[in-house]
């Protein structure tokens, strides 16, 4: 760089002080405006094929992550729209959904970790939701009333598998594991 750097002046306009710096910008005796331009050295072509490779991954990701999430859009609307009012629209359940009303049925349990839909698996799930709770819970034999209403004539198998989809997406990868686990005997 050049030893002279800049200057500086003071005045003094309308009354008060003002200062004025000068800039000089060179560099090696070069005004750095009449400089030649330098580039970095060229890149690799491996790395450039890495860079490729890399957005080309990263772009199939992306579509992959985009049909799941348009999936899980459809199956968080359609609990919006079927189960919500009685599961809660966060999965949150009907308060004391563990103690029976007065006439013997069970408040709609959450879907969330704190519930037990994570301990049934996909096709109980799929047999509660088409069927509903009671025609289920009569044919495993099971002495409870079931509030829950058969959503069979409703809701398209497609539904339902968006629906669970949605409310598996939820759960922390720990309980999406032990439930998975049900569903392979």
């Amino acid at each position: 760089m050049s030893e002279k750097m800049g200057t500086a002046r003071a005045e003094v306009q309308g009354g008060l002080p003002t200062i004025a710096f000068k800039v000089d910008l060179c560099a090696n005796g070069h005004n750095l405006t009449r400089m030649k331009r330098s580039y970095l050295p060229a890149i690799p072509k491996w790395a450039i094929r890495l860079l490729v490779v890399g957005f080309a991954t990263g772009v199939g990701w992306v579509v992959w992550g985009y049909g799941k999430t348009a999936d899980l859009q459809r199956g968080a609307q359609l609990y919006s729209e079927h189960c919500a009012v009685c599961h809660g629209a966060q999965l949150e359940g009907q308060p004391d959904w563990q103690i029976a009303d007065e006439n013997g049925i069970l408040p709609a349990p959450p879907h969330n970790r704190y519930g037990h839909t994570w301990h049934h698996a996909d096709a109980m799930l799929e047999d509660y939701i088409r069927r509903g709770g009671q025609a289920v819970l009569d044919d495993m034999g099971v002495s409870m009333t079931s509030g829950m209403p058969a959503f069979g004539s409703i809701l398209s198998d497609d539904d339902v598998g968006a629906i669970l989809a949605f409310i598996k997406s939820t759960w922390p990868k720990r309980i999406q594991a032990v439930q998975a686990s049900k569903n392979d005997g």
